[in-house]
């Protein structure tokens, strides 16, 4: 079997749109030159789509014409490494995916905790940014909403309304155990988060979640206030937490 052959083995089992990487095919050295002009002429015939330098995907068609990888999967090799999640997709691009935001940012903010993820994906330009805690698989959702409520003040084109019944949704939609996990992460944010954090899950109503609101209220100091340009007509929490 020759070196094409080998390669496109590898390779036909993923599926249109998969970003993959030259190492992750796992090529012999001896044979890394003819894979390289493999890749190149398979990306001429239309076989492959070439996401950035080492990075390749298969196309895939709708009736509408050739889609593009999601931007994350566009970033996928760099918010993981040797298979462990270490950034995540934050900004008015995930608050876009959250329904928060009608407009689609021509960056796109990456947030990890060490390190600082400078790069171009295509179209995709990408400013790094730095989490408030290790990023991993079990927290980057919880990160992504907290800076959501960090940042309520600057999502694009927001309704205030809307956008607080949207965040008081998602924080409902968690369970218990995310609860939890979310009420120690936010901990780690700046005050003006907990306090809004802190309403939110009020507003909720929950009995169960009293103890982590109280956690939450305890680390504030009392005689500060916090501006979001929110009124108690719309956040009911809005003067016990000293939100303006």
């Amino acid at each position: 079997m020759n070196t094409t052959d080998i390669i496109w083995r590898k390779i036909s089992g993923r599926n249109p749109g998969e970003v993959f990487t030259f190492n992750q095919l796992e090529i012999e050295s001896e044979k890394y030159f003819a894979a390289t002009k493999a890749l190149s002429r398979m990306v001429k015939e239309g076989k492959l789509k070439r996401a950035s330098i080492g990075k390749y995907y298969k196309p895939k068609q709708s009736p509408f014409g050739e889609l593009k990888p999601a931007e994350g999967e566009l970033l996928r090799t760099y918010l993981f490494n040797n298979g462990k999640r270490i950034a995540y997709i934050t900004g008015p691009a995930l608050y876009n995916r959250l329904g928060l935001t009608t407009q689609v940012p021509k960056t796109i903010q990456v947030a990890s905790r060490d390190k600082r993820i400078t790069v171009k994906v295509g179209n995709l330009r990408v400013k790094p940014v730095k989490s408030y805690v290790d990023v991993s698989n079990e927290n980057y959702n919880l990160l992504g909403l907290l800076d959501a409520i960090k940042d309520f003040k600057n999502i694009p084109d927001r309704d205030t309304e809307n956008t607080l019944l949207q965040l008081r949704q998602l924080l409902k939609a968690l369970d218990r155990n995310d609860l939890l996990q979310l009420s120690d992460i936010v901990l780690s944010y700046p005050p003006r988060t907990r306090a809004l954090t802190g309403a939110l899950l009020e507003w909720i109503g929950t009995k169960d979640n009293d103890n982590l609101i109280r956690k939450i209220a305890n680390s504030l100091n009392p005689l500060s206030t916090y501006s979001f340009s929110i009124s108690g007509k719309v956040l009911p929490a809005a003067e016990k937490w000293k939100i303006n």
